[in-house]
């Protein structure tokens, strides 16, 4: 790894000025054209805020998927099956954004979600690296002999990529990174708003600036990455990690190693700043804590490493980062350890650059992403608030996870009788909801909003009531979500989620599943039962499994077509257009599983 040599070194200020002006202008009119004719929405940071991208073709996408789906909640309407039978590892940057980026894009749009949705998550088997040499300027073609860029940091940057000219090569080209204080710290932790714009400085905009969506992968399962399983397991304790307040230390290595001394100057500011906060942290001397059981986060900076050697034990929910050239290279005969050995370990999320990237601090994480993570913010947050030039960095890791936030609790009555609501209740015509939540650490709740079947449908601030009209909706099964955002910078969230059902339009839908566990080799025996339907769609993870033409019928679905581990069946039937000649059967979970 050279210190001093970079591609973003070499361009002109005045160069990248002109790039990021043509980037900010596209940004604006394509996601103007995108939420033309919505309503804001004005929260983030849930899984109704995220869009899954899952790669159909392949087994260990499906896998990995169908695990975070279930734990995160995530809703039927924001997951994206997009087919992939290219490579895994490295595609032109033309290729990746007709066949990844704009399906992608498009997706969000046609669904209306453009308003709510604050970040792409991948799941396994898409290409890690995309190459742009296609588009590399003249006047570098002779300095970057390798022009590569990393799947999320390039689908962070969007608005660049969809001009066609390279202004994610600034090494300043995130703005959501939060300035530094004199100590090398960040004054404030901020919650990500797709909508939200930002100026140079990251000051928050009222109009204009540049755009972003947040994105990582959930897992790479080729070549030097993790096996499904080692994903599925990183991914449960992610997700239980959430609001537990570790009380493990975060480790900061301190060598010779320009690895090492490339980001160590702020680590004595970040420790005291920890320390404020209640959270144990520690310098250390050795690239690895030795026989330390309480890694609750790390920072270190060496080329090669085996965790099992050091002893240690990595807690649910830990960042653990390593600057060092090759660490998102999954090429089996690539060098250095990848980020996939802390993910082996437990860890909640890592990254890597996908080539060399020179030991330069802004393409990776400022050790205040330790910070920004015990304020509050979840691991995309904290990544990319940390990284001023994410393009060459592959981010990996539940996006979701929070361990230090305090989440609201929420909880919701009738207006009319203040009785709680119960889940499965049948409900008409319009019905009168009041919201509550407790937040602990003295904050308060901004607002509250409301979520009918993962779509946005409005929202009140504490003390008001929520009037939903249940008369446009399908009958049979919904979800309602009740999302309460906190007043603080963070705008945590937290969610009570209510199946309910509605009854005004006299349709009915049944729907069963057999077996309810079934091998990867079987199949899976799905009827649906309906009076005076013209025809139903029987659909899971983003996928139409079949369609009858009646009201009463029996498909038969293989097993692998669904991928292991759990998968909610869902159907949809018809007497004419529109929602309110519709039903909804109630949902079926299955498990597809190895194990008898």
């Amino acid at each position: 790894m050279n210190p001093s040599r970079s591609l973003g070194r070499t361009c002109s200020a005045g160069w990248f000025r002109s790039l990021l002006q043509v980037g900010v202008v596209w940004v604006a009119v394509v996601w103007a054209a995108l939420v033309a004719g919505m309503q804001l929405a004005l929260a983030g940071g849930g899984p109704e805020n995220l869009f899954l991208v899952v790669n159909g073709s392949s087994p260990q996408s499906l896998a990995v998927a169908n695990a975070f789906a279930a734990l995160r909640q995530i809703p039927p309407m924001n997951v994206l099956m997009l087919p992939w039978t290219g490579s895994t590892e490295a595609v032109p940057i033309g290729t990746f954004r007709a066949e990844i980026l704009k399906p992608v894009l498009q997706a969000i749009e046609s669904r209306k979600l453009a308003t709510q949705i604050d970040g792409v998550v991948y799941s396994a088997d898409f290409p890690w690296r995309i190459d742009f040499a296609d588009e590399l300027p003249a006047e570098f073609k002779e300095k970057d002999h390798f022009p590569s860029a990393s799947l999320t940091g390039l689908t962070m940057l969007y608005g660049a990529v969809l001009s066609g000219r390279p202004a994610y090569l600034d090494p300043a080209s995130n703005h959501y990174y939060r300035p530094l204080n004199a100590d090398g710290m960040p004054e404030q932790t901020h919650g990500f708003r797709s909508w939200y714009g930002w100026g140079p400085q990251g000051e928050l905009l009222e109009a204009g600036g540049p755009r972003y969506l947040l994105s990582t992968m959930l897992g790479v399962t080729a070549g030097r990455g993790n096996t499904v399983a080692e994903v599925v397991h990183s991914l449960q304790s992610a997700a239980a990690a959430d609001g537990t307040r570790p009380a493990g230390t975060i480790y900061f290595s301190q060598t010779k190693d320009v690895r090492s001394t490339t980001r160590s100057g702020p680590f004595p500011s970040i420790v005291k700043e920890l320390e404020k906060l209640g959270i144990k942290s520690e310098i250390i001397t050795s690239p690895l804590p030795a026989k330390k059981r309480d890694v609750a986060g790390l920072l270190t900076g060496v080329s090669d490493f085996n965790w099992e050697s050091s002893g240690s034990r990595i807690l649910p929910g830990a960042i653990c980062e390593n600057l060092t050239s090759y660490g998102g290279i999954f090429t089996p005969s690539a060098g250095q350890t990848p980020l996939s050995e802390f993910l082996r370990a437990g860890a909640a999320g890592s990254s890597g650059t996908i080539i060399e990237p020179y030991a330069l601090q802004p393409k990776f994480p400022h050790p205040a992403i330790q910070l920004h993570y015990a304020r509050g913010a979840s691991l995309a947050e904290a990544f990319y608030q940390s990284v001023h030039s994410p393009y060459q960095l592959l981010m990996v890791g539940d996006p979701l996870c929070q361990p230090w936030a305090r989440i609201p609790k929420v909880s919701a009555v009738t207006a009319a009788d203040q009785k709680p609501m119960a889940a499965g209740q049948t409900v008409t015509g319009s019905l009168e909801i009041s919201p509550t939540a407790e937040v602990t650490g003295g904050a308060a709740v901004d607002r509250f909003e409301f979520f009918i079947d993962g779509m946005r449908t409005g929202q009140c601030d504490p003390g008001e009531t929520f009037l939903l009209d249940t008369l446009p909706l399908a009958d049979g099964h919904h979800e309602l979500r009740v999302v309460a955002i906190d007043s603080s910078p963070v705008e945590t969230q937290g969610r009570l989620v209510l199946p309910l059902v509605s009854a005004n339009h006299g349709h009915a839908l049944k729907l069963t599943a057999q077996p309810l566990r079934v091998k990867p080799t079987g199949t899976v025996r799905v009827s649906v039962a309906g009076q005076g339907l013209d025809g139903v769609a029987i659909y899971a993870l983003g996928r139409v499994l079949g369609r009858t033409g009646g009201g009463e019928a029996t498909i038969e679905v293989p097993a692998d077509v669904l991928g292991l581990g759990p998968v909610t069946i869902r159907a949809t039937g018809r007497v004419g257009t529109g929602a309110i000649n519709s039903v909804n059967a109630e949902p079926v979970t299955i498990e597809v599983t190895e194990h008898p």
